[in-house]
């Protein structure tokens, strides 16, 4: 049984520790109105390296039912998580990043890191179906998110969280004197 399970790739060294990672976000993002903006921020520029890294490491799978695959965080449970870290953020939320043609545009840490939580949720629920196929979904789709979804979210937002942390370091030209959190 167990020589069965190494050759699954769903069932990898890797993706069991995706799977540790993405369960101690979304844990820690649901309980977020118990903390603090900057306990927030310093947890995120934490574990967001370990996440990508993960998520770099996710091995390919070959889908073999894709009626399985679902999503399971609800329109209300995201606005949940992101209502919850717009309040703490304040006006630390909004962001500005560059776009794919190099023109500046608005971007939110709540809206990010609500997106991040929601695809490591929905991967974390599908993958306890306990079902080959169901596996082998969750491990593909959050493979897919990563390149085009939560990877580049997870590093603006993380982006901004080190220039917020480490803003007394940068260059205060860099920031608007009128923006404070916590």
């Amino acid at each position: 049984m167990k020589e069965h399970l190494t050759e699954d790739p769903a069932a990898s060294r890797e993706v069991i520790e995706m799977i540790t990672v993405a369960n101690e976000y979304c844990l820690f993002f649901e309980k977020a109105e118990s903390y603090g903006s900057e306990q927030i921020m310093e947890y995120f520029r934490k574990i967001a390296p370990l996440i990508y890294l993960k998520g770099a490491l996710l091995p390919g799978t070959n889908v073999t039912d894709s009626r399985v695959a679902e999503r399971f965080v609800t329109e209300e449970q995201w606005e949940g998580v992101f209502k919850t870290l717009r309040e703490q953020f304040g006006d630390a939320d909004v962001y500005y990043e560059h776009d794919h043609n190099f023109d500046s545009v608005q971007a939110s840490l709540s809206d990010n890191m609500a997106d991040i939580y929601q695809d490591m949720k929905d991967f974390i629920m599908l993958y306890q179906r306990n079902t080959l196929a169901a596996r082998q979904n969750a491990v593909s789709l959050l493979r897919d998110l990563y390149q085009w979804r939560w990877g580049p979210a997870l590093l603006s937002a993380l982006g901004a969280v080190h220039n917020i942390v480490f803003r007394e370091n940068i260059d205060p030209g860099l920031f608007p004197d009128d923006v404070t959190w916590d």
